[in-house]
C-alpha cells in the first residue's frame, strides 16, 4: 500500500511546521506588543514628546499644580 501524501510528494508536514514557527512567532510577538502598549498607557505623567517645554508650564498652571509665581519663574526661565 502506497501512502499518500495530498500531492506535495512528502512536502506537506515541512510546510505545516514552518506554519507552526510562523503562528507561534507572530503570538509571541502580539503578547508582547500588547504588554508594552498596556505599559504605556499605565503610566499617569507620560507627556507626549510633541508638546514644547512652556506648554507643559502652562498645563500644570492650568490645573493648579503650579501657583501664579513658580508659573511666572518658569515661563521666564524657559523663554531665555
Amino acid at each position: 500500500m502506497m501512502n499518500y501524501w495530498g500531492g506535495f510528494g512528502g512536502w506537506g508536514m515541512g510546510f505545516g511546521f514552518i506554519f507552526m514557527l510562523l503562528f507561534w512567532a507572530l503570538a509571541i510577538l502580539g503578547i508582547a506588543a500588547m504588554i508594552r502598549w498596556l505599559m504605556s498607557q499605565s503610566s499617569p505623567n507620560h507627556y507626549p514628546r510633541n508638546k514644547s517645554p512652556l506648554e507643559i508650564v502652562q498645563e500644570r498652571y492650568a490645573r493648579g499644580e503650579i501657583d501664579r509665581e513658580e508659573y511666572e519663574q518658569k515661563k521666564h526661565d524657559l523663554e531665555r
